[in-house]
C-alpha cells in the first residue's frame, strides 16, 4: 500500500501563531482563552497539559487575563471585554482580521453585509457581531430569504471552499439580478493551499485520510472535497482511529491534514498506516 503525504497539510502560521502566544502568556500570568484557541483536541489538551484555560465565551473568566481565539470576535465584543477590566490579548489570526476588515468598508461603502459560512461557527459570529443587520448565507436555500436590497457586499468565512463560495455568490446574482454586488474574497490562502493540494492528491489516491478535529470547518471542507469527487473519505483526529481492515484491497492512500491539525499527528498518522502493510 503506497501512502501520498499532500503537497500542503495541517497547521498554518495563524494557529501556529495563536498557540505560540498562549503559551507565553501562560507562562506569565495565569490565562483563560475565551472558546477553544483551536477546533483541534489534540492542541487543546496540549495546552491543557500547560495550566491554560479554556471557558465558553459567555461564561466569566476565571482569570483576569483572557485571550480571544484565532477565530477572532468583533469590535463590540472586545470593548465589553475591556470594560470590565480584563486585560485582553488577542489571537485572531491575521487572515481573519483581513476578513473583518473588508466587511467593514463595505458597509462603510454602502453596502448590504453577507456573509458565506456557517452562523453558528465563531468565526461567523465574530464577522457579523458589529453589524446588526447582517445576512449569513451557508447554502442556495438560504438565499431565498436574503431581504431585497439594492447593494451587496459579500465576504465569505476564511475556511470556506472558494469555488463553493464562487457558486454562491453568482446565485445571489441571478436571484437580485438587480442589485449591485461587490464580492471581496476572504478565504484564506491556507485553505486554498490545502483545497488544490487535496485535487492533486483525489487524482491518485484511492482513499483518503484526513487529519482534524471534527468541529474544525476547514477539515470538513476537505472531507465534502473527496466525497463530492466520488472518493472516499475517512475523518479522524488521532492515529488510533485508524483500523487494518478500512484499507484491505487498497492500493494508494492519501494522507491530508486541516488547517489547525499539528505536523507530528499527521505524521503519526502516516506511521500507522505504514504499519498496515508489514
Amino acid at each position: 500500500m503506497k501512502i501520498i503525504v499532500a503537497a500542503h497539510f495541517g497547521i498554518c502560521f495563524g494557529v501556529r501563531d495563536a498557540i505560540a502566544q498562549a503559551e507565553t502568556l501562560a507562562r506569565e500570568a495565569p490565562l483563560t482563552i475565551l472558546g477553544e484557541l483551536v477546533h483541534n483536541p489534540i492542541v487543546r489538551e496540549h495546552l491543557r497539559a500547560q495550566g491554560i484555560r479554556e471557558e465558553p465565551s459567555d461564561r466569566a473568566p476565571q482569570t483576569s487575563r483572557v485571550m480571544i481565539t484565532a477565530h477572532g470576535t468583533s469590535d463590540r465584543r472586545r470593548e465589553a471585554l475591556t470594560r470590565r477590566g480584563l486585560v485582553v490579548a488577542d489571537g485572531t489570526c491575521p487572515l481573519v482580521r483581513y476578513a473583518h476588515e473588508q466587511l467593514k468598508r463595505l458597509v462603510q461603502a454602502g453596502y448590504f453585509p453577507v456573509v458565506i459560512g456557517l452562523g453558528n461557527h465563531v468565526e461567523v459570529r465574530g464577522l457579523v457581531g458589529d453589524f446588526a443587520d447582517a445576512f449569513v448565507i451557508n447554502e442556495s436555500a438560504d438565499i431565498r430569504n436574503l431581504p431585497a436590497r439594492p447593494r451587496y457586499g459579500i465576504i465569505s468565512q476564511t475556511t470556506q471552499q472558494i469555488d463553493r463560495v464562487r457558486v454562491l455568490v453568482a446565485e445571489i446574482a441571478r436571484a437580485h439580478p438587480s442589485a449591485e454586488i461587490r464580492f471581496a474574497d476572504t478565504v484564506c490562502k491556507p485553505t486554498k493551499d490545502r483545497q488544490l493540494a487535496l485535487k492533486k492528491l483525489i487524482e491518485m489516491a484511492d482513499v483518503i485520510v484526513v487529519v482534524g478535529g471534527r468541529q474544525s470547518n476547514n477539515t470538513r471542507q476537505l472531507v465534502e472535497t473527496c466525497r463530492a469527487a466520488g472518493k472516499r473519505a475517512l475523518h479522524i483526529e488521532r492515529p488510533e482511529e485508524l483500523e487494518p481492515e478500512w484499507f484491505r484491497g487498497v492500493n494508494v492512500v492519501g494522507l491530508t491534514g486541516g488547517t489547525s491539525t499539528l505536523p507530528e499527528t499527521v505524521e503519526a498518522v502516516r506511521q500507522r498506516l505504514e504499519e498496515f502493510h508489514d
